[in-house]
């Protein structure tokens, strides 16, 4: 009696098997698992059923669950060639590619010519090779390389989270965020106590200066793991910095630059992997050193600004400025361009124009520099300075010197007398201190003649006049 209810359960259980293969290749997979459930039920000694079933749930991505399906089927049949083929494959896939050599070596010792067999073992060596050039690389801190790796290694072991996770975190490190974090998001929405995929989320807000997220992320990482070494170090850098930062901010509003400046130089110390915050740490100390003074030190924390960040338009336009109180005034339009390149605003591009305006007027002759005066000098002061400069530079006083030190002083004696001209006029002044041309409107620059524009000056009653006393001579006497 009972020989004759196991063997209808059999004939139950094929029918169930046999179901479940016609649902399989329907790709109606779910219907297939659950007839092959069915057949299992009824004969749970069958290593196909289980074997089968398996197959099932590695075409449904549910490869933890078919690897025990695909161990319980060799477990019952140690000849059962593509039991051990099956599972093989799911410890490839779940990234154990050591265990599934042994399974495909198992096959093959059973079957040597199986050709599945061999390309598999194949694969999962070279996913061992993948995973030693890694390792070398990220400790040579390669990230590119290590992405390399990893997504060939995926391409045998799609899910491994191991190798998504070492992929997440080097993609972060290259500053590829949007990437690295949807590797990790992914992996969060099927395992949401995943502490590595919660350090590489908070990783990326790290890095992208969200210093107060990040640190909500590292601290659910290390409640998942309290031993995660790097969310500890991530946690404790993000904290120092996040208040290093704050407290700079805080004695710079404060007017205390020096201790700002030590502040800041502090928090740049703590984490030189943080691109975007050690940006804005170098644009803010450069700002303390505009307010020092110290000029060239502050052209040279913004350029390290810019050169860890080069879409950071602050930086760019605190070196401008710079550049514009130096009289670097090609720098400076250059920075201004690449800023109103990248924001075209009215107020940039008023910036950008001023800074042209300056360039084109540090290229012709700088009047107020060949009398010696401030660009804010009076009449009376452009008129003592005129009357210094074209005494000590006049030809009589230098007769007696060298033909080359006469040539140069006479050079310097018209251009004493350009400059008065121009100055002394306040129209001229005013045309040339706003960058306008002198040749316009008859303000010929050819025209001036010196020793014209010195009589005028010194000539008259109570004045200095001059004879010639011969070619190119000149003796002064009081009028």
């Amino acid at each position: 009696m009972m020989w004759k209810f196991r063997r209808r359960r059999s004939r139950e259980a094929e029918s169930f098997k046999e179901q479940g293969n016609a649902y399989y290749a329907k790709k109606d997979y779910n219907e297939a698992y659950n007839y092959y459930t069915k057949a299992i039920d009824m004969c749970p000694k069958n290593a196909s059923y289980y074997g089968n079933r398996a197959a099932t749930l590695m075409m449904l991505g549910r490869f933890r669950e078919a690897l025990g399906d695909a161990q319980q089927s060799v477990r019952l049949d140690d000849s059962f060639v593509r039991g051990h083929l099956r599972e093989g494959k799911c410890h490839l896939s779940l990234g154990n590619a050591m265990a599934a050599c042994r399974s495909f070596q198992r096959a093959l010792d059973l079957d040597h010519k199986n050709a599945q067999a061999q390309q598999e073992f194949k694969n999962a060596n070279a996913v061992i090779e993948y995973e030693k050039i890694a390792e070398v690389d990220f400790e040579k801190r390669d990230f590119r390389k290590v992405v390399f790796c990893m997504d060939r290694a995926l391409e045998f072991a799609p899910a491994c989270h191991r190798f998504k996770i070492l992929k997440a975190e080097c993609l972060a490190m290259l500053g590829r965020y949007p990437e690295a974090q949807f590797v990790a998001s992914d992996i969060l929405r099927m395992d949401s106590t995943n502490a590595d995929a919660l350090y590489v989320r908070g990783l990326c807000l790290y890095y992208e200066d969200c210093i107060e997220k990040a640190v909500q992320f590292f601290v659910q990482a290390l409640r998942m793991a309290p031993d995660h070494e790097k969310a500890c170090v991530a946690c404790r850098n993000a904290k120092a910095l996040k208040a290093k930062k704050e407290d700079g901010n805080k004695a710079f509003k404060e007017g205390n630059y020096k201790l700002a400046y030590e502040l800041y130089t502090e928090a740049l110390g703590i984490d030189p992997n943080n691109i975007k915050t050690n940006a804005k740490l170098y644009c803010n100390r450069g700002t303390v050193n505009s307010k020092l003074r110290k000029l060239d030190d502050a052209i040279d924390d913004c350029t390290n600004a810019v050169k860890l960040d080069d879409t950071y338009i602050k930086a760019y336009l605190r070196r401008a400025q710079c550049y514009m109180d130096t009289e670097q005034y090609e720098e400076a339009v250059r920075d201004y361009e690449k800023v109103y390149q990248t924001e075209k605003t009215k107020e940039h591009k008023q910036l950008l124009k001023n800074a042209q305006l300056e360039l084109k007027k540090s290229k012709r002759k700088d009047y107020y520099k060949i009398l010696g005066v401030d660009k804010n000098a009076s009449e009376d002061e452009i008129k003592k300075a005129y009357r210094k400069r074209a005494l000590m530079h006049h030809p009589d006083r230098h007769s007696g010197a060298s033909a080359e030190v006469q040539k140069e002083e006479e050079k310097k004696f018209k251009e004493v007398g350009e400059a008065f001209t121009i100055l002394s006029d306040p129209k001229k002044k005013t045309r040339y201190d706003s960058g306008q041309d002198l040749d316009e409107e008859g303000m010929n620059m050819g025209d001036f003649d010196a020793n014209n524009i010195f009589k005028a000056f010194f000539g008259g009653p109570g004045g200095f006049s001059f004879e010639a006393s011969g070619p190119g001579n000149f003796f002064f006497q009081f009028g």
